[in-house]
């Protein structure tokens, strides 16, 4: 019985040892994520989908975080961007992209699937120490509950979460006037740092002085933004004092179109590229 007593006693030792290292990782990739959003040099998050995805990426020296796309993962299990896929596979997907590296992970949540709070806390046990929370143009003051909801979420969770708070004012900005865009789109955004948001991710085609105008409102490493063909360089939205750049969807369109064309090829009897690596 004595015996019995000291396993388990050992057994829950061992576990809350676990737990304590498994809690001080944590909180040492969100440090590190919330310096490199910071650091005078922008952080290029090119975003992932998958574990595999996920290891060919992060295998790149330059490679400091990694961020999930949610459209590309919907996608890739057949489902429209929006919410559409169900959340369970969703947080299954983001967890086998935090098992595949071990750099920091910032997940694309979307709105929060209902409960922002909720749902980051349980991509927090899943290892995730970043997100992205869009508004989808709510209420302000709706929107930025949210984010609150996110803030209590990662304080209960004990790490220092980074969030990245999203707002649609620029991409639902339908024919209204650019500037009110923009105005409307530092408004939310000040709104969400107020509320404990790392930095605001606002998506869609900025020029180089609309970039300006949100750095101005929002300070400098505050602003998140999307590249994709066309967009600034990275090199010139450091130096307007972006703090981050991400590319959605574009990577997995890269991919899909270079697999089509691999294709193409074969079909036409043409052989394999010599340079096709494995990256199994």
């Amino acid at each position: 019985m004595v015996m019995l007593v000291r396993s388990a006693r050992g057994d829950y030792r061992d576990r809350m040892e676990n737990s304590d290292d498994r809690l001080g990782t944590l909180r040492a990739k969100a440090a590190e994520l919330a310096r490199l959003h910071e650091a005078p040099e922008i952080l290029t998050l090119v975003n992932v989908w998958d574990a595999v995805s996920a290891r060919v990426v992060g295998a790149l020296p330059q490679t400091r975080a990694l961020a999930t796309a949610s459209h590309s993962i919907a996608l890739a299990h057949g489902y429209p961007d929006g919410e559409r896929i169900p959340l369970e596979l969703m947080l299954t997907t983001v967890g086998r992209i935090v098992a595949a590296t071990e750099l920091p992970v910032t997940a694309d949540l979307e709105a929060g699937y209902g409960d922002a709070g909720e749902t980051v806390r349980r991509a927090i046990d899943l290892g995730v120490v970043g997100a992205n929370i869009e508004d989808g143009m709510r209420a302000l003051t709706d929107a930025a509950a949210r984010v609150r909801a996110v803030g209590s979420a990662a304080e209960a969770a004990g790490i220092p979460f980074v969030l990245n708070a999203r707002t649609d004012a620029v991409l639902r900005a339908g024919d209204r006037p650019r500037a009110e865009v923009i105005a409307d789109a530092a408004e939310r955004g000040s709104a969400f740092l107020d509320e404990g948001a790392t930095c605001v991710f606002v998506p869609g085609a900025l020029d180089e002085a609309e970039v300006a105008d949100l750095v101005a409102a929002l300070g400098e490493r505050r602003l998140s933004v999307i590249g994709g063909p066309g967009s600034l360089p990275a090199a010139r939205l450091q130096s307007l004092g972006v703090a981050r750049v991400s590319y959605g969807p574009w990577p997995q369109r890269v991919a899909l179109t270079a697999l089509q064309r691999a294709a193409e090829a074969l079909y036409a009897g043409e052989g394999m590229d010599a340079r096709t690596q494995d990256f199994g």
